[in-house]
């Protein structure tokens, strides 16, 4: 009965790892197929789109993330990175287990985007992502637009 019992349990994991490498196996093909523009970003309330209207943002397989301002007299893009993390261990399938997470390491805008993101859906040319600060913070809304 254990043994029936170890291995039901082992497929049940196996099947929910599954679901979860699928969906990051997808949104990473999405991800690194083309530009991507910001098309909403909302910032505890406040819509600061604007703020990245000029900017491209170009994900790679080896997770850098390279963002062009396309108002810059500099061609050199600003260089980021990006990753998808399992961030509960419950592994219940839930898409809002995976975080995109962006990092720029900059002392500009592009520095607001740098959070672990959690992901309310995805398209072939649309992710929409939330964070919910801690500690009484606000939420914050991001969606990303494949151009």
């Amino acid at each position: 009965m254990k043994t029936i019992l170890f291995s039901f349990g082992l497929m049940v994991l196996a099947a929910s790892c599954s679901k979860w490498q699928s969906n990051q196996k997808q949104i990473t093909k999405i991800s690194t197929d083309g530009t991507w523009i910001v098309s909403s970003y909302i910032d505890d309330g406040d819509d600061e789109t604007n703020d990245y209207t000029n900017y491209r943002f170009v994900f790679l397989e080896d997770g850098i993330l390279n963002a062009t301002d396309l108002l810059s007299s500099n061609s050199n893009p600003y260089v980021g990175s990006w990753s998808l993390t399992d961030s509960n261990s419950s592994d219940d399938d839930s898409l809002d287990d995976l975080d995109f997470n962006i990092n720029f390491n900059l002392s500009n805008v592009l520095d607001e985007l740098s959070d672990d993101w959690d992901i309310i859906s995805y398209t072939d040319t649309e992710i929409k992502l939330v964070d919910v600060s801690g500690g009484g913070g606000g939420t914050d809304y991001l969606t990303l637009t494949k151009q």
